[in-house]
């Protein structure tokens, strides 16, 4: 897996696909995705980078100790574990996951995201 981050069952692309002034059609790209747990980024704008998931199942708990995370649900239903409750997003709601915030997120059923984050954090964690 280039452009993957190694040693978790996911395909994570950390490579931007677009750059600059290009349309970015992010329908095209989740209606092909084959993954069960898919990542892409998309674009950088100044120091973050906005990020499509197409995803179906769960992922590991972690936490990033210096950045936030956005999470913004274009199709299905996200759950995002905190320590203390469960957040339930549905088509167009969005929610920011603090820094240094151990969660868990999860899809009961095949969602499409958006995240947006520092360029710099490590999707799986610190």
């Amino acid at each position: 897996m280039s452009d993957s981050v190694a040693g978790y069952p996911y395909e994570t692309r950390l490579n931007v696909l677009y750059p600059p002034l290009a349309v970015i059609d992010e329908k095209v790209l989740s209606d092909g995705c084959e993954y069960r747990w898919f990542n892409q980024t998309l674009c950088q704008v100044n120091g973050s980078v906005v990020r499509v998931a197409i995803i179906e199942g769960e992922y590991h708990w972690h936490r990033h100790e210096n950045d936030d995370e956005f999470f913004y649900v274009v199709e299905g239903k996200l759950l995002i574990d905190l320590e203390d409750r469960v957040v339930e997003l549905a088509p167009r709601q969005g929610f920011v996951v603090p820094k240094n915030t151990l969660h868990h997120t999860r899809a009961p059923q095949r969602t499409v995201m958006l995240m947006v984050e520092n360029a710099g954090i490590i999707p799986t964690g610190d």
